[in-house]
């Protein structure tokens, strides 16, 4: 088993498909992709495309150029990347030629300076990719200069790199992993909906409201916590282009990045060695053994898709997300004011896998480092999680707290190998807690070219307060942006 927990085992707890590519490797061996050039491109594109497919055939990928033969029914085959250099116009846009809105990935690429003004916050860089994205119904944008190509994704994130042509090793490392791992919002079937079964007046859900109440009110003023971007402030080519983004973020009125969440308690029993068969147990490699764990249910409160985080409204701004007997439920508040939406966020199976990894470590805890204080924390009152837009420095972590990811594949967090890698990356957190002999509290899980997630026994306020008090955190001020020469 080359993961700390298997492909299949990440099928049957958290609905990953088992072909799910988790290393570059992987990916570029999975990747086709099709060049679909404008009517007319300017010769640096024309330079560009080529030197990128040829960096891509290099890697192994299957790379053809659009005919007359490569539209199956008038579409393009599901699963293709569509690399679309040039200016299209309403008509001959790819999206228009897609089966389904999921299937393929189009890449608009452009010879032109990325739309960033130097000195913008996240926020206004965030607001500019999605209204170019929305303008020309692509998921990815790469601009091309003299000097430079940037890459500029739905979430935010930006990479520059100091050439004009694409390099073998940065189209591997940057490109390849945000081709392959698409961003796209969890499915009505994926859920049980349980409308209006999250209680307000519960003691539980009070308590826990106060804390999401402070953690938002010491967040409001970081400019990595991005807050809303709104669909009906872009500008569309026409109606027909509106709708088809509507659909595609199954009918959000808009996009907010970040997240709070309270994994609520959950029973953790102690895990054995494997050997044993118990039915309903998982085996987690952990330190060069393997461990056989229990698969709980786990219940976590956490943040609707497209509140806005830093100013919460508890009676409509938090939905309760959980798998119970292996199938995730959706609970949304009930005295819902009409018209208000409770749906799933993005990152519905990144927290999840959280919430699990929570349980299978604080499992093995108790059966290798007994009387740790995680595994009882955990119990008794549960733990945090905060997404965001930056990232903290190593030297300035809360104590006991752990870092992993940072050599990961940059991927956005709403995706199945994000999935993965937290559930992964836990593990490995664990296993520098066993290897140094300190205290484990949590993990700070880092996804590249995107954000930070961190998790554990602190409470969402001791957390924001940590981040945003007066003890410098070491947020780096691009928040998401990065250049590499």
């Amino acid at each position: 088993m080359s993961h700390p927990v298997s492909p299949a085992v990440l099928r049957d707890i958290l609905g990953i498909p088992e072909r799910t590519p988790l290393s570059i490797d992987a990916m570029c061996a999975d990747l086709r992709c099709m060049l679909y050039p404008a009517t007319a491109i300017t010769a640096r594109l024309e330079r560009f495309t080529q030197a990128l497919v040829r960096a891509m055939r290099k890697l192994g990928i299957s790379t053809e150029t659009y005919g007359e033969t490569s539209l199956v029914n008038g579409r393009f085959s599901p699963g293709t990347v569509i690399l679309a250099p040039g200016i299209f116009h309403d008509g001959e846009l790819a999206i228009n030629r897609v089966s389904t809105l999921y299937n393929n990935i189009i890449v608009g690429i452009y010879d032109e300076p990325p739309p960033l003004e130097p000195n913008a916050t996240a926020q206004e860089r965030l607001d500019a990719i999605v209204r170019r994205l929305a303008r020309d119904m692509v998921h990815i944008l790469i601009f091309v200069t003299g000097t430079s190509w940037t890459i500029c994704t739905m979430n935010g994130g930006v990479a520059t790199f100091d050439s004009p042509d694409p390099a073998r090793e940065d189209v591997r490392d940057t490109l390849v992993p945000k081709l392959t791992a698409q961003v796209v919002p969890p499915k009505p079937e994926d859920f049980d909906l349980r409308t209006g079964e999250l209680h307000l007046n519960s003691p539980q859900y009070r308590a826990a409201a106060g804390d999401f109440l402070a953690c938002s009110r010491n967040w409001s003023s970081n400019s990595c916590l991005l807050t809303h971007t709104s669909t009906d402030g872009l500008e569309y080519r026409n109606d027909f282009y509106r709708k088809i983004v509507a659909r595609y973020l199954d009918k959000r009125s808009g996009m907010s990045y970040g997240f709070f969440a309270k994994q609520l308690p959950v029973t953790v029993q102690p895990a054995k060695p494997a050997g044993e068969s118990v039915q309903g147990w998982v085996p987690v490699r952990i330190a060069d053994r393997t461990m056989l764990v229990p698969v709980p249910d786990v219940r976590v409160l956490t943040t609707r898709s497209g509140c806005r985080k830093h100013l919460l409204n508890c009676e409509t701004d938090l939905v309760e997300i959980g798998i119970e007997q292996g199938k995730a439920y959706l609970k949304t508040p009930s005295e819902l004011p009409e018209g208000t939406g409770s749906r799933p966020s993005f990152d519905t199976f990144t927290i999840l896998a959280h919430a699990l990894g929570n349980a299978f470590i604080a499992s093995i805890m108790k059966t290798l480092m007994p009387g740790a204080v995680f595994p009882g924390i955990l119990e008794e009152k549960g733990a945090s999680m905060t997404h965001w837009h930056g990232y903290p420095d190593v030297s300035t972590l809360p104590v006991g707290y752990f870092m992993h990811g940072r050599k990961n594949p940059p991927v956005s967090c709403s995706t199945p190998q994000s999935a993965a890698y937290s559930l992964f990356g836990k593990i490995k957190a664990l296993e520098q807690a066993l290897v140094s002999g300190k205290v484990y509290r949590g993990d700070v899980h880092v996804e590249p070219h995107h954000g930070t997630n961190i998790v554990g026994v602190l409470s969402l306020e001791e957390t924001a307060r940590f981040l945003n008090g007066p003890v410098p955190h070491g947020t780096i001020p691009e928040c998401s942006s990065e250049r590499r020469r």
